[in-house]
């Protein structure tokens, strides 16, 4: 089953240009599969991959005839698991410089991000897309594909019926809950999404931490990750986390970095423009899927049942920006006033469970005054409605409203 994804339609316009096309992500977002729906309905196209001992060996020692057997034949070549191939940067330079008219794709997981032998040879050659999970404009196409059309092209600007509403809280709750891995939403039972969890957890994502590190066993690591997801939306203490999981600054460091470059976490830094005042240096800490936080802490309740239920909304609204490669940082004085997020800059965002009418905090109010952002954006279960303070204009908008890209307003 095919679940249409948003970045379909940006590497297709890069379909007639010279660059290879480079597909990164996490294990089990779907790069493959991507790239071999888009491959479909090319002519003169081949998709190989490196997980194939015997290709990679011929990638790896003979690149010459890897161009005989697998790139001179073909106008388009798709090579996935690119990461398993051994200074692969230099030999995709090779294969670039050396055969002309060609067009090349490849993907691989995270591990190709950090081997930075593979791009520093690619500069002027390579475009980089990021695949995340799915996001929830992606997962409600799939699971209720008229409502997507429906609030697409009538209700995304607009105060919804209750009974609209409903809908959109139902469908969230289940991508809040259980996240956006492609093979998780299109389980067919609640036993088999969180089983399939904990295998992208255990069996892929852990198993990259550790081949990269050489570790034998992942238990520092995995303490780490049960800490980090205790702390969503906060901002984390170096010398907690390192008491905590028993870890040295220097390892902990590494730990947090890699967490990062494997796309399990997301730390977030802070915006300032004045240090006496605002400057706050930890960063917040967030995971790239609410689903893969919540098999870590071993919670998959429904929201009302949940104390975590505010930070569970904050944590899918900074994905849900993120996917769309949104700038972001959080602000937060030294007298505790804090914006959850601020975007490029400019615009301010906060995150509220459920409000009875619009009501502005006063930490938002002031970095209105502070600021004068153009918008600023509350997001909460049952508000939609827009009020204006000053130059500035305040939206309530559903949480499902992250459909609208409020970047571009």
């Amino acid at each position: 089953m095919y679940i249409q994804r948003d970045l379909e339609k940006k590497i297709k316009k890069y379909l007639y240009t010279p660059e290879i096309i480079a597909v990164v992500g996490a294990r089990q977002v779907g790069k493959t599969t991507l790239l071999k729906h888009i491959q479909k309905d090319i002519e003169n196209s081949t998709f190989i991959t490196l997980e194939d001992a015997q290709i990679r060996a011929l990638f790896n020692r003979d690149i010459n005839s890897f161009i005989e057997l697998y790139i001179n034949p073909y106008k388009y070549i798709f090579i996935d698991e690119f990461q398993y191939a051994r200074n692969g940067g230099q030999s995709l330079k090779f294969i670039y410089d050396t055969v002309k008219d060609k067009k090349i794709f490849i993907s691989g997981s995270s591990v190709l991000e950090l081997t930075v032998s593979t791009v520093k040879y690619l500069v002027g050659r390579i475009f980089s897309f990021t695949l995340y999970p799915l996001t929830f404009q992606e997962y409600l196409s799939y699971k209720d594909a008229n409502l997507y059309h429906y609030y697409k092209e009538t209700g995304k600007e607009k105060k919804l019926d209750g009974v609209l509403i409903e809908k959109f809280h139902s469908l969230l709750e289940g991508f809040i809950v259980y996240g956006g891995y492609p093979r998780v939403v299109i389980s067919n039972d609640y036993e088999e999404r969180e089983e399939v969890l904990k295998n992208i957890l255990n069996i892929y994502l852990l198993k990259d931490v550790r081949d990269i590190l050489g570790l034998t066993d992942d238990y520092k690591v995995l303490s780490l990750i049960k800490a980090l997801s205790l702390q969503i939306g906060s901002v984390i203490s170096y010398q907690e986390l390192s008491t905590t999981t028993q870890q040295g600054f220097p390892s902990l460091k590494k730990y947090l970095n890699l967490l990062e470059k494997t796309y399990i976490i997301q730390l977030l830094r802070p915006f300032f423009t004045n240090r006496r005042t605002e400057l706050v240096k930890n960063p917040k800490v967030y995971f790239y899927d609410t689903g893969l936080r919540n098999t870590v802490i071993g919670d998959f309740k429904g929201l009302d049942s949940r104390q975590d239920k505010g930070v569970l909304y904050e944590n899918f609204i900074f994905t849900e920006l993120i996917k769309k490669d949104i700038a972001l940082n959080y602000w937060r004085t030294k007298s505790k006033a804090e914006v959850d997020f601020i975007i490029n800059n400019k615009k301010a965002v906060e995150v509220k469970s459920t409000l009875s009418k619009p009501v502005i905090g006063k930490s938002l109010l002031s970095f209105i005054e502070k600021y004068h952002p153009k918008d600023a954006f509350i997001f909460n279960d049952d508000i939609f409605d827009t009020i204006k303070m000053n130059d500035t204009d305040i939206h309530f908008l559903y949480h499902f409203s992250q459909i609208l890209d409020i970047s571009s307003r």
